[in-house]
């Protein structure tokens, strides 16, 4: 049976109106970067729970993860109403395979992540073991807006601290907005523009994908690389496409 123990708000950041994060201090298990906990509040006298990605890297303090809230998310919108302070359910033990153990070897790393699915490539990138592994690694971040892009000094830490081995490409669909691709991640595979502004070639020779967030682009995504003939990565069957759907 889960186990929960009980967490401290230190910080309630909020990006935009439906975009928020949460740094909470609790004390869980150890965790693999790019695993998930769960989140719960109890709300008229029913604990609600919901999964969520870790961000922060594993001992990395304080906890922390990336929200939308969804309409209709009753878990959601009751989180983006907390303050430092206030107590929030966080499940002890963490699981999920949306971890480097899982990834065969590979030269180059493709992140492909939309809106709060980000959240568990940070974890995966704080830690040593991708830049020990891969030669190259890219950020792939799509959002709707230009507002919507956050951590971004994340990223900018990241490039100034591994230079041409990290490459990071930003999407935004609904605004015009520099140095971004506008559109959906699956037409930019398509029509060959992603490999074009990150300067690097996939094959299934030296990629490997690792794809989070909306299941419309995890599918399109895995659809198009399959008619490259890129595979989907299963433990008996080690491949090219290592997916989590966010919701």
């Amino acid at each position: 049976m889960a186990e929960w123990v009980e967490g401290t708000i230190e910080q309630s950041i909020h990006w935009t109106e439906n975009l928020f994060s949460l740094k909470i201090n609790a004390d869980i298990d150890d965790y693999k970067a790019g695993q998930f906990t769960s989140l719960a509040l109890d709300i008229d006298d029913e604990r609600i729970a919901r999964p969520y990605s870790h961000l922060a890297s594993p001992g990395q303090k304080p906890l922390e993860y990336f929200f939308y809230t969804a309409t209709g998310g009753v878990l959601s919108n009751a989180l983006v109403n907390l303050d430092a302070g206030d107590k929030v359910w966080v499940k002890k033990q963490s699981n999920g395979f949306f971890v480097l153990d899982e990834i065969p070897e590979s030269r180059d790393l493709w992140m492909l992540g939309t809106g709060t699915g980000v959240a568990p490539f940070f974890s995966i990138l704080n830690t040593d073991e991708p830049w020990q592994r891969f030669e190259t690694i890219v950020l792939v971040y799509a959002v709707r807006t230009e507002a919507d892009l956050r951590y971004l000094e994340l990223i900018e830490e990241l490039k100034n601290r591994y230079e041409d081995r990290f490459r990071f490409q930003a999407f935004v669909s609904r605004e015009e907005v520099a140095n971004t691709i506008p559109g959906r991640i699956p037409a930019a595979i398509q029509n060959g523009t992603l490999e074009e502004r990150t300067a690097l070639t996939m094959s299934p020779e030296h990629s490997h994908f690792m794809l989070c967030g909306n299941p419309d682009m995890v599918r399109d995504v895995t659809e198009l690389l399959k008619q490259r003939e890129f595979r989907k990565n299963r433990r008996r069957t080690p491949g090219h496409i290592t997916t989590e759907n966010y919701w």
